[in-house]
């Protein structure tokens, strides 16, 4: 692993880089527009990629890795790729024939870590979002735990080689920690986290479970149409953030970022700036003083950007309880 990049051990012994890349394309661009900024990363020295099915950009991330590994600039060993099963393949039949997709449009033997994107599930089939007559997503019930067995299975297949969640509440995360025969404990649980939305008691109770917190929308988020509030407030505008940025002569975004990582917690960015890819590897080089973290704990304000709202009603909707 590049050498420039920490490493966090996960509880079942393999290590993920703390520092990651964002694979969504927001709806305006091509998806194939991330091809370009896979690579400059790469070359940055950020060799760990954030995908999923639903991202519909797999084929073209693996084509910029391919091209890399192509060139000698790394290994298949040095990547950490994760990839995500969808809200339609919760069902456990499907849980491997979704993973094995996903491995053929990437072109990999094997993923790093897979993850259950939501715990919410839908109606299987070829639709991702199935809706019905008044245009009401159309739910499933899966016992989670069932699912969490069929991904067991694709790290015993050596198709994975960790597993993991993604937007699970304690609760869930209990219901899956106290599983009876439970052969493996999530390695991670991905979720929203940023200085409006600290996580504190999640990652708390992660941490107490040897359960790595994963941090999406690390900036703020992108402005997803759909998923995220467009009135919210513009996180990277915050003047404690520009405050510290002058302080460390560094960026917002930086100090942002650099908070998370203080914390423990692996983060992921997502841009197609090239001189923003390039900036974020900056983080490694200072450090936030105890004072300056107190200081940016106060900034939460419970403020979610991806609210999900159109799973509201799910029975499995995560983000009704406290944490």
């Amino acid at each position: 692993m590049n050498s420039k990049i920490q490493c966090m051990k996960l509880n079942d012994g393999h290590f993920i880089p703390v520092l990651g890349f964002g694979t969504a394309v927001p709806e305006k661009f091509s998806k194939s527009k991330i091809k370009e900024p896979i690579k400059i990363a790469i070359e940055a020295g950020i060799y760990h990629f954030d995908c999923a099915s639903i991202y519909k950009t797999e084929e073209y991330v693996g084509e910029s890795i391919r091209t890399k590994i192509a060139d000698g600039t790394l290994r298949r060993e040095d990547i950490f790729y994760t990839s995500k099963v969808w809200c339609n393949c919760l069902r456990p039949e499907l849980v491997r024939s979704s993973l094995e997709q996903s491995l053929k449009k990437v072109q990999l033997d094997y993923v790093d870590l897979y993850i259950m994107h939501f715990p919410m599930a839908l109606k299987p089939g070829e639709e991702e979002f199935p809706v019905d007559e008044h245009g009401k997503l159309i739910f499933d019930t899966v016992d989670l735990c069932v699912t969490w067995e069929a991904m067991e299975k694709c790290k015993d297949a050596g198709l994975t080689k960790s597993i993991g969640v993604s937007n699970f509440n304690r609760r869930q995360l209990e219901m899956i920690l106290n599983k009876p025969g439970l052969k493996y404990k999530p390695v991670c649980n991905q979720v929203e986290c940023h200085p409006y939305l600290n996580q504190m008691k999640l990652l708390d109770f992660c941490k107490s479970n040897d359960i790595a917190l994963v941090a999406y929308g690390v900036l703020g988020t992108q402005r997803y149409t759909g998923w995220v509030d467009q009135n919210s407030p513009v996180l990277l505008d915050e003047p404690v953030l520009h405050c510290m940025a002058k302080k460390y002569n560094r960026t917002p975004a930086l100090i942002a970022l650099r908070y998370q990582l203080q914390r423990g917690i692996v983060a992921l960015n997502s841009t197609f700036n090239e001189e923003h890819i390039k900036e974020n590897i900056q983080v490694f080089e200072f450090q936030l003083s105890s004072e300056d973290m107190k200081v940016l704990d106060g900034l939460n304000r419970n403020q979610r950007y991806v609210t999900a709202l159109i799973f509201d009603g799910h029975p499995n909707f995560p983000f009704s309880d406290e944490y």
